[in-house]
């Protein structure tokens, strides 16, 4: 199977071209520095080239607060950017993939977000992602959407990959109490979305790890708890006394209707993924610290 990832150079889209190739799938990875998503003679010209089977889209602006600032960036990379794919690949009769996001909902729901719940973006980056969403759906029929939220792992801007160095090195710093999720590891979101490639059912798939959800503060304390850091560290605070330019969903727990039926295999609990998280960023510290000892 040929695979042609955007956005590789991002958390999710580096995850995905690893598992593919470890699947001894043929994967043609693009950044956004060899691919802009929103240029429609540079997507077909890529895409004619490689003549993929699947078109897996990790490319987006997830700047929540620059997305406030400046909408019409946000449009062309989030709203504009899908749909070029899409209709790209319509032309060679190849399945988009594109990931779309938790933050298309209010966060008004007490429970869980499911397929069947109406959509109501209440920033201008979940305005642009829906938007996305829907453009690509109009181009081409053979599209599926997967919405993810509160992503982590290895690399990226991630609140995680940021958060633990800080902490080790000593810092003090806050985290929301107030806004829940349900957060996602990267590795594990890349194998469900190369399932889906295999399964080739169009639709709107919610991919998150399993649980009941947890804020950001919450998520952060068992980070450290499974690090062996230092709780007191950890500041709580609220998303009003952050001030941030983007309104935020309080909650956008996400839950999937259709995995089970597509066939997918069940995800780990998020406390499963973030141990391994852990015992993978302690591993890694540990090569480092041996090719550049401590003096």
């Amino acid at each position: 199977m040929k695979v042609l990832v955007t956005g590789a150079g991002g958390l999710v889209g580096a995850a995905v071209a690893k598992h593919c190739r470890a699947e001894d799938q043929q994967v043609f990875a693009f950044d956004h520095k060899t691919l802009d998503i929103a240029d429609l003679e540079s997507v077909r010209s890529a895409v004619s080239d490689v003549q993929p089977d699947v078109v897996i889209n990790c490319g987006a602006w997830t700047d929540v607060d620059g997305c406030e600032t400046d909408p019409e960036h946000a449009r062309r990379a989030n709203a504009q950017g899908p749909e070029v794919l899409a209709s790209s690949c319509r032309e060679v009769a190849a399945l988009l993939i594109t990931i779309s996001t938790d933050y298309v909902f209010d966060g008004r729901k007490e429970g869980f977000y499911t397929q069947e719940d109406q959509p109501n973006p209440i920033s201008v980056y979940g305005h642009s992602k829906l938007e996305g969403e829907e453009r690509a759906k109009a181009a081409h029929a053979r599209t599926i959407v997967v919405r993810s939220g509160y992503i982590f792992g290895s690399g990226g801007k991630n609140f995680l990959s940021t958060f633990m160095p800080r902490v080790r090195a000593g810092e003090t710093l806050k985290a929301i109490s107030d806004m829940i999720g349900t957060p996602t590891y990267a590795p594990d979101l890349a194998r469900q979305l190369y399932q889906l490639a295999q399964v080739d059912q169009p639709g709107t798939y919610h991919i998150v790890n399993a649980g009941d959800g947890v804020s950001f503060e919450g998520f952060a304390r068992t980070a450290m708890e499974m690090a062996g850091l230092d709780g007191k560290l950890l500041q709580s605070t609220t998303l009003a006394q952050l001030k941030r330019p983007a309104p935020r969903p309080q909650n956008s727990r996400l839950r999937c209707l259709l995995s089970e039926d597509a066939g997918l295999d069940p995800m780990p609990s998020w406390q499963v993924a973030l141990r391994r998280f852990i015992e993978l960023q302690s591993t890694e510290g540990l090569r480092m610290d041996a090719r550049f000892p401590r003096r």
